[in-house]
C-alpha cells in the first residue's frame, strides 16, 4: 500500500459513533492502510449525536460555503474536520443543518427511519465528491462502507463520469449484513433522476430497500468485499451474478493481509 491514496467514505465510524460492524471496520481498514504507508482521507456525515466538543471538530472555512442542489433545493455544504489522536488520522465531516443537526443517525426515538434519509444520502455523496475536488486529491481507491454512503459509486460513475480527478480511481464497496427495516422514501428514484441519471440504471430504487440500495451500489463499483458472515440471500445472489472481483468474508483478526492483498492484486491490477 506504500504511497497509494485511498479515500474511505463511511456511514459510521468509531470513535465518533457507537461500535458496530460498520463503524469498526470503517476505522480498522484505514488504520491498516495508514500503518502500511498508504495515504488516506476519511469522510462521514456529521450527525447531531456526535459530540463536537469532545472530539474537537472544527469547521474548515475554505472547504465550506458551497451549495449543493438536492431535488431542486439549494442546500449549504459545511465541512468540519477532527483527528483520531492515537492514529493521527484526519476525518472530514459532511454537514448541513437541515439534514444532520438532529440528535440521531438514521431513525427517530421510536425507531422510524427519517423520511429524508434518501436526500441525506444524495447530499452526502455529492458533498464528498465536491470536497475531494476542492482538496484536489486523486484517490487510487475509493472504499465505501455503510448504506448512507451507498450512492457514492452511482454518482461517481454517472453524475461525475466526466470528472478527470476520478478517471482512474477504483471503487470498492464493503457489503454488510446489517440493514434497515422497510424502505426509504418511495420518490427517491425521482430525486436521483433529477440529477440526469437514467431511471433504467437505478430501477431497483423504485423500491428503495436496503438490498436494492446495495444492488445499485455494487453494480457501479469495481470490486466488492463481503464484510459480514451473513449477507441477505437476495443480495448475495445478485453479487454472485456480477463478473467483478469479490473478497469473501474474513474475520477482524485476519482481515489486514486479506484486504491489502485484495487491493493490490484485484483492485489495482
Amino acid at each position: 500500500m506504500n504511497g497509494k491514496k485511498i479515500l474511505f467514505v463511511s456511514s459510521e465510524l468509531v470513535p465518533y459513533l457507537p461500535e458496530n460492524e460498520v463503524s469498526l471496520m470503517s476505522y480498522e481498514t484505514p488504520r491498516m492502510v495508514n500503518s502500511n504507508g498508504g495515504q488516506i482521507r476519511i469522510f462521514m456525515p456529521r450527525y447531531g449525536n456526535i459530540n463536537e466538543r469532545r472530539h474537537q471538530l472544527h469547521e474548515v472555512i475554505r472547504l465550506s460555503g458551497m451549495n449543493l442542489v438536492i431535488n431542486d433545493m439549494d442546500m449549504p455544504l459545511i465541512i468540519k474536520v477532527a483527528s483520531i489522536p492515537r492514529e493521527r488520522i484526519q476525518v472530514y465531516f459532511i454537514d448541513n443543518d437541515e439534514y444532520f443537526k438532529r440528535k440521531a443517525t438514521f431513525s427517530d426515538v421510536d425507531g422510524n427511519l427519517f423520511p429524508d434519509n434518501d436526500q441525506r444520502a444524495i447530499f452526502f455523496a455529492k458533498g464528498v465528491v465536491e470536497t475531494v475536488k476542492k482538496l484536489n486529491w486523486t484517490p487510487d481507491i475509493i472504499h465505501v462502507h455503510g448504506w448512507m454512503a451507498s450512492l457514492l459509486p452511482l454518482y461517481l460513475k454517472k453524475y461525475y463520469a466526466d470528472e478527470p480527478l476520478f478517471a482512474d480511481s477504483k471503487i470498492v464497496i464493503s457489503v454488510y449484513g446489517s440493514s434497515f427495516e422497510g424502505e426509504l422514501d418511495n420518490t427517491m428514484i425521482d430525486k436521483i433522476a433529477f440529477d440526469g441519471i437514467d431511471k433504467d440504471t437505478i430501477a431497483p430504487l423504485g423500491q428503495p430497500s436496503y438490498n436494492n440500495l446495495l444492488k445499485v451500489a455494487v453494480d457501479h463499483s469495481d470490486a466488492i468485499i463481503l464484510a459480514s458472515e451473513e449477507i441477505p440471500e437476495d443480495l448475495q445472489k445478485h453479487i454472485s451474478n456480477l463478473e467483478k472481483p469479490v473478497l469473501p468474508y474474513v474475520s477482524l483478526q485476519e482481515f489486514e493481509e486479506a484486504y491489502a492483498n485484495f487491493y493490490n492484486t484485484q483492485v489495482l491490477k
